[in-house]
């Protein structure tokens, strides 16, 4: 009886924890049953040779649905990214996917975190740890702008749709590149403007306070852009011109409204000429 009674339960939970962490489990289990973590460890092991989990890595798992196998069931790949670090934040381009703003899927997965953590490669996706800005961690204001989402009845933590745009203008080898970040940002019908402007002078960079207010002032027409929200951010652009990408000088025209170097692709959004 207790052995059916253990597994009823059990399997309750795999029914309702797509994604989970040893710790949750050990959690969750420990909360009706003494246990030590030895036997947790052997539990789910037990799960795994049965075929009712997949192991994503030490610590982490994924349950295996009715009529599915641990080879073809579908694992959420941001529940995966939620769950690799105690304090994940999906960011980035994988924030605008969960959103469902992403004018491409990627098979790159990135997520904030305080702690160490390696690249994990799990079946053709790859998941990338990413610090938050120094900025932000000398304020300690690394939950600025995070939200809670659900995905399949988990929570998960995420960047805002207003964090997020000047995220990957800031950082844009995690945005996809410019063609992507400008298509993915052009698909989302609104921003709370003034809490743009305020989390990009949070981060206190010039170069992305101007690549933040270019943005804004080529799209001020189709998103209502006010001159209020731009003036705040002009007063912070560089005083010589910078480039809108830090780490490749690529030849551009400069916006002379922000001292900053575009290319000509952007500038005159040239991919919308391909059809």
């Amino acid at each position: 009886m207790i052995v059916q009674r253990t597994n009823c339960n059990v399997q309750g939970f795999f029914a309702t924890h797509p994604v989970f962490t040893g710790a949750e489990f050990s959690e969750w289990y420990g909360s009706w049953r003494e246990t030590r973590e030895r036997t947790t460890e052997a539990l789910l092991a037990y799960h795994v040779k049965r075929g009712h989990l997949v192991r994503i890595r030490k610590g982490l798992y994924a349950a295996v649905r009715p009529g599915s196998t641990p080879a073809s069931v579908p694992i959420d790949p941001f529940l995966v990214a939620g769950r690799l670090a105690p304090d994940a934040i999906l960011a980035y381009h994988t924030a605008l996917e969960f959103h469902g703003k992403a004018h491409s899927p990627m098979h790159g997965f990135y997520y904030l975190t305080g702690l160490a953590a390696r690249p994990l490669g799990f079946r053709d996706q790859r998941f990338r740890a990413v610090r938050s800005p120094a900025a932000l961690r000398s304020k300690g204001a690394e939950l600025s702008n995070v939200v809670d989402g659900e995905r399949m009845g988990l929570s998960v933590r995420v960047t805002n749709l207003e964090r997020t745009m000047v995220d990957v203008l800031d950082r844009p080898h995690f945005g996809g590149g410019w063609e992507e970040i400008w298509r993915s940002l052009e698909s989302v019908e609104f921003f709370d403007f003034d809490a743009v402007v305020e989390y990009a002078l949070l981060l206190d960079n010039a170069t992305t306070i101007a690549k933040v207010g270019f943005f804004l002032e080529q799209h001020k027409d189709s998103l209502m852009v006010e001159e209020r929200h731009l003036e705040p951010l002009r007063k912070r652009r560089p005083r010589a011109p910078h480039y809108l990408s830090r780490g490749a000088r690529r030849p551009g025209k400069l916006a002379a409204g922000w001292n900053l170097v575009v290319p000509a692709e952007v500038l005159e959004r040239r991919w919308e000429e391909v059809t």
